[in-house]
């Protein structure tokens, strides 16, 4: 027996982890590819006229065991993997990857789907059917079915390499971030850092049978090292290797991977008929054309560069007083912390003991009860992956009784992983093991999942986190409530299933919470006395919120600006190394020099593994989404019963209007950039 292809036994049928075995992941794939493949060859035989309900919905269901499965094991192999498990991936991405041709080229299939489409008017759908079948139609256009039987051969061989290429690029960067590390003896060089952080770089270095200390490239290492060690030098080391991820020259060099992945990419819309990649993407999407990015980020740029101009020169006199007559790259962020202590006397490292993990973690399930009525429970009983793996069970308050009685039903289960290991990729990340959908009078709920980087525990500590840690946990759990919330009927349409540059808003919206006095003083406690991080410090985080935003902000156009570059301009590459492309097309953005042995590209997973392929500019499209939306909030109080429950209604809807005017429904208008500029700059 194959656990993978019966039906899950746990409460609430959660993924069986403890009892799946490698050896189990290839045979099921075989047998749950075909099991949907015998799905589509029943409505492709069907003999009935096509309809709605036997062709787009019967569609809409087919695969659900595949996609259960294909959820657990590539989270898996992002959060929990292995050598094997890698290996795995490499055989399994083509076989999946050529199902999934197969059923988006079966011409018999496309021409029952193009049958209801030509007659949508005699069905009369309603708002969410007419939705699917717009989506069914034109995903199936958009993979090929109109093309030539030589024309998909060659589509199907392509979309085979890109999974192949861009699965190796991943693998690439993990191996290269995990195969450096810097073995420190003498104490003075790891003056300014903090006892916890040296307390974190010993454990490390006893994990590797080493005396003294080791920092390495996971960010909860790199990031508190930049921003405190006051050895220049070392800190230079730091950053250079940083800078070289899979950019060496060595085994696990990805240059030559970014060429052949652009390529493809680009051969892929001209067989589909678009002029370069990005306009491919564009078209479903907000934004609708590069063009339309280009000018976004560039009215952006224009606006926030004077901004970082002056955020840097004040930077740059604090580094002249200590002799240093060309600030770099590598000098920032320990500048930067410099300036903010003596602006707003903050420090990470002084706010950390305030915001323990659970204490933070309690604030975010406490803000989804007062906004959205869900409570968060958790359960021992329920397989996980890894012992640091917690489970929670979400319910949502339907009714109080006059006695005070909750009447209750479940929502989701939520997992929550927060701490690096050898075998889990930097960042953080919301995923889902289970899609939500309605069907046969049953709301089958989502399984959802929180995955993050955070410092971990000591024999003596919490998990202590930084203040920009606890708007990450705040912005991942966006994503998760945009999962929890969903209540739709179709599972392609449901939760994060949006258009990608609406996705980020249900995540960058809750970032809002973190910086609100009133919200901040219900949990920011100091985890031994119990202490309420005093007043000053609340306001000087209140006033803090746009330190250093032109800087980030000209940070995160430039990769907007370089994603996009790189998905309409390939063919400069066949001219220029990657290094040159990547220094031309961020250079306006640029406020150090470049480094000639850096280059960011080689380790820009989210647009060479992750879906942001000609999409990183969402980032900044949907803060002016947040900022607009957050802004309606504060005009009327931010636990607004009425506006949350049409927020609410926002995220429960997934995927199934047109965000557009799904925001207009919640809003009352479209958003405005002002927003964004107003929080922002002022």
């Amino acid at each position: 027996m194959n656990i993978l292809t019966e039906t899950f036994n746990p409460p609430y049928q959660a993924a069986p982890f403890t009892s799946i075995k490698n050896e189990d992941y290839l045979p099921a794939f075989r047998e749950l590819i075909r099991k949907s493949e015998d799905e589509v060859e029943a409505i492709v035989n069907n003999p009935e006229e096509p309809t709605f309900e036997n062709v787009i919905e019967a569609l809409a269901y087919s695969g659900e065991q595949l996609d259960r499965a294909s959820n657990i094991f590539f989270n898996l192999n992002s959060a929990e993997t292995s050598d094997e498990l890698q290996q795995i991936a490499q055989e399994v991405s083509p076989i999946l990857t050529e199902y999934s041709s197969k059923i988006s080229q079966n011409e018999a299939l496309f021409n029952k789907i193009k049958k209801v489409y030509d007659e949508k008017e005699k069905y009369h759908l309603d708002e969410e059917q007419q939705m699917l079948l717009n989506e069914t139609y034109k995903g199936f256009v958009r993979s090929g079915a109109l093309l030539s039987e030589e024309d998909k051969e060659k589509l199907k061989k392509i979309n085979m390499d890109l999974s192949l290429k861009s699965l190796q690029f991943g693998q690439n960067v993990l191996a290269s971030t995990n195969h450096y590390f810097r073995h420190i003896t003498h104490k003075e060089d790891l003056a300014g850092i903090p006892d916890a952080i040296l307390e974190q770089y010993a454990e490390e270095a006893k994990e590797r049978n080493l005396e003294g200390w080791v920092v390495t490239l996971q960010y909860p290492s790199y990031i508190p090292f930049m921003t405190y060690a006051e050895n220049r030098e070392l800190r230079k080391e730091l950053a250079l290797a940083n800078g070289k991820k899979s950019f060496d020259g060595g085994e696990h060099d990805n240059q030559h991977l970014i060429k052949e992945l652009l390529s493809l990419k680009q051969q892929k819309a001209e067989l589909l008929g678009y002029k370069n990649y990005a306009d491919y993407v564009l078209e479903e999407r907000m934004a609708k054309s590069p063009a339309k990015v280009i000018d976004f980020l560039n009215e952006l740029l224009t606006k926030a560069k004077p901004y970082a101009g002056k955020e840097i020169e004040e930077l740059k006199a604090l580094a002249k007083a200590d002799d240093i007559e060309e600030m770099q790259s590598y000098d920032h962020a320990f500048y930067a912390e410099k300036l903010r202590k003596a602006k707003y006397d903050l420090n990470d490292e002084e706010l950390k003991p305030y915001f323990p993990l659970d204490q933070v973690q309690d604030a975010v399930f406490g803000l989804a009860e007062e906004l959205f009525q869900l409570t968060f429970e958790e359960r021992k009983d329920i397989p996980k992956y890894h012992e640091d793996v917690k489970v929670y069970e979400v319910q949502e308050i339907i009714a109080v009784s006059s006695s005070g009685m909750t009447e209750k039903e479940f929502k989701a289960l939520l997992y929550v992983d927060y701490f690096p290991r050898k075998g889990k990729r930097a960042g953080a990340w919301m995923t889902s093991y289970k899609n939500q959908y309605q069907k046969e009078g049953e709301n089958s709920r989502p399984h959802i999942s929180i995955v993050c980087n955070f410092s971990k525990p000591t024999k003596d500590t919490p998990s202590l986190l930084t203040f920009q840690e606890v708007t990450t946990l705040f912005h991942e759990f966006g994503h998760a409530l945009h999962g929890i919330m969903a209540d739709t009927r179709y599972p392609t349409l449901s939760g994060t299933s949006v258009k990608w540059d609406f996705v980020e808003l249900p995540s960058q919206f809750l970032e809002n919470f973190c910086y609100e006095p009133e919200f901040l003083k219900t949990f920011a406690r100091h985890y031994t006395t119990g202490e309420v991080l005093p007043d000053e410090k609340i306001e000087k985080i209140a006033q803090s919120k746009n330190f250093m935003e032109g800087y980030q902000t000209l940070r995160q156009i430039g990769f907007g600006l370089l994603d996009m570059n790189y998905h309409t301009k390939v063919g400069e590459l066949e001219n220029k190394s990657i290094k040159e492309f990547e220094d031309e097309y961020t250079k306006a953005t640029q406020l150090y020099p470049a480094h000639p042995e850096t280059a960011m590209s080689p380790s820009f997973s989210h647009i060479f593994q992750g879906g942001y392929s000609a999409g990183y500019y969402s980032y900044k499209w949907a803060e002016v989404l947040d900022a607009d939306a957050f802004q309606y909030f504060k005009e009327n109080g931010i636990f607004n019963p009425e506006i949350a429950a049409k927020y609410k209604v926002l995220l429960a809807s997934g995927g199934t209007k047109d965000p557009m005017e799904l925001y207009k429904s919640f809003r009352g208008s479209e958003p405005k950039v002002e927003s964004l500029l107003k929080r922002a700059f002022g």
